[in-house]
């Protein structure tokens, strides 16, 4: 029974050891120009925004002039501005459409694929589209915000709460976000 348990053990330690992974290790192809991005190593300047995003998901498409009009405002600023798809392959026809999205929307930002859906399995993305937005701290990287872009999906004139804005304009101050998270509203992740 001993030696039962022990193998047990083993196997279960080996499996949070292979299924754990860090930032440093993932590695997205961009489908507007087909180059691998280290996610960390896209952690600079004022900071690193992740939206998580998909064609086929119409929560995204009502978020996509908010989503130019915060790229156009904050880019400069030294935020960096990515889109990740968590629900294609890197198929070639998959790679096409989300390049050709890019071009057509006037997103003007990689768009990254998260074929196994390793950076959103290790940010726990739940939600179409969700943010997270990530700073450098003493120690790496750190979560500064994640979930919604606003309080309103749906009707952008009726927004009474930008919280991803605040989120930005708080480290541009020097300052912690508050709040630092915000329940993302949107089409459920199919995860595989």
């Amino acid at each position: 029974m001993k030696k039962l348990s022990l193998v047990l053990l083993i196997l279960l330690s080996s499996t949070f050891s292979l299924s754990a992974q860090d930032l440093q290790s993932i590695n997205l192809t961009d489908a507007v120009t087909g180059k691998v991005i280290n996610i960390q190593s896209q952690i600079k300047g004022k900071g690193l925004v992740l939206i998580f995003h998909s064609l086929s998901c119409p929560f995204a498409k009502m978020y996509e002039s908010r989503m130019i009009a915060l790229r156009s405002k904050y880019q400069s600023q030294g935020f960096t501005f990515m889109l990740v798809n968590p629900e294609v392959s890197g198929k070639s026809e998959d790679q096409a459409a989300l390049r050709s999205y890019i071009d057509e929307s006037d997103m003007n930002m990689p768009y990254l694929i998260d074929e196994n859906q390793a950076l959103s399995k290790y940010y726990k993305i739940t939600k179409i589209p969700e943010v997270v937005l990530i700073t450098s701290g003493p120690s790496g990287a750190v979560v500064s915000y994640r979930g919604a872009l606003d309080n309103n999906p749906q009707a952008e004139s009726a927004v009474s709460a930008k919280y991803l804005d605040r989120a930005m304009d708080s480290i541009l101050k020097g300052e912690a976000p508050s709040p630092p998270q915000a329940r993302a509203v949107g089409c459920n992740l199919r995860t595989y």
